[in-house]
């Protein structure tokens, strides 16, 4: 506490690089633990948006530690710059870092939050402990894309590839059977009868589940256009293209960033296990992107548009900067949060 009131007499800012042998301002791992610990416990971060949410825990962690909060938080790594930390927010044991290689010589502040959004315990870590726990070492690339302006409330931007309309020529298909299986002649849709079938959903609502339900709000979207193409049953079986039957990959997009994983959509290699009877390539495939608003607990689908991979990026834009976002994921041991408090 007598550090916390230097800090505040010294007006310093988070940004302001302490001595870490400097006894009266710098916060061991100990004395940084512990002062989170007892200020955060019970503290309530639920019905936030997750760039809100990260905003107000970071202004919280000024007022505990004596920093005055800026007016905006600066990019820089790490986040606590004068302290050498960083933070991160955990509701499961899944550790994720992006865009950087662990820093040995950093500290990590983990904070686990209940399934109600509440601050059950604090872990600070040394980077050269968290090294410990990576046990791939690698980074897991994914490709994004910025949606850009939508000039209709639906959009069919381009037909099927050649590849498709020769191996598929069909006009009179229709969708029968298990989503997950390999597509035929018989079953395969043309992409302008899928844009038909699925342009009614726009309008419809569902339940917005939580800010850190992603998955979730997609699997509801999922089952939605099962649907509406004619399937008797909704059935995922979490391999790319979400809807193989159709070649399909659904993305519903609540911010601007297409995430693209790791394989470009314009991609001319093979996609794997997905047809006996012809050759699919990245590319071939449909993308369904539906474009969606959160109004107070529902999530309502404003607008469609539909391409294939081959056309993908003459419809969106492709990031540039770094062009690939990376991340390190380590699973975090079952045990590392041994909460004191576990807040309803």
């Amino acid at each position: 506490m007598s550090k916390k009131e230097n800090i505040l007499k010294s007006k310093l800012s988070i940004y302001d690089i302490i001595d870490f042998n400097n006894n009266d301002l710098w916060y061991s791992d100990l004395e940084l633990e512990e002062l989170l610990n007892e200020n955060l416990i019970g503290f309530s971060l639920n019905g936030l948006a997750l760039r809100t949410r990260s905003k107000v825990i970071k202004s919280k962690i000024c007022d505990v530690l004596g920093y005055p909060i800026p007016k905006s938080f600066l990019k820089t790594q790490p986040r606590f710059y004068g302290q050498n930390f960083d933070i991160y927010v955990q509701k499961s044991n899944n550790l994720q870092i992006w865009n950087e290689d662990i820093d040995i010589n950093r500290r990590y502040v983990l904070i686990k939050i209940t399934e109600n959004d509440i601050i059950a315990k604090v872990v600070v870590i040394s980077g050269s402990d968290l090294q410990k726990l990576d046990t791939t070492g690698t980074l897991t690339q994914k490709f994004q894309a910025s949606i850009g302006e939508c000039k209709s409330i639906s959009e069919l931007f381009c037909n099927d590839t050649d590849n498709i309309k020769k191996v598929c020529p069909n006009s009179n298909a229709c969708c029968s059977g298990n989503p997950c299986s390999i597509p035929t002649p018989e079953n395969l849709l043309p992409i302008n009868a899928i844009f038909e079938n699925l342009k009614n959903l726009i309008g419809k609502e569902f339940e917005y589940i939580g800010e850190d339900q992603e998955r979730n709000r997609g699997a509801a979207l999922h089952k939605m256009i099962c649907q509406s193409l004619g399937y008797e049953n909704y059935q995922d079986d979490g391999q790319f293209p979400d809807i193989p039957n159709q070649l399909i990959e659904i993305k519903l997009q609540t911010s601007p960033t297409i995430d693209l994983g790791l394989i470009l959509p314009t991609s001319e290699s093979l996609v794997k296990n997905i047809s006996k009877n012809f050759e699919i390539r990245h590319c071939d495939i449909r993308y369904v992107i539906f474009v969606a608003q959160k109004q107070g607990n529902k999530l309502k689908l404003t607008n469609l548009i539909i391409t294939t991979g081959q056309e993908f990026f003459n419809r969106f834009t492709q990031f540039q900067g770094k062009v690939v976002n990376k991340k390190i994921q380590i699973p975090l041991p079952t045990d590392f949060f041994e909460t004191k408090c576990t807040p309803n």
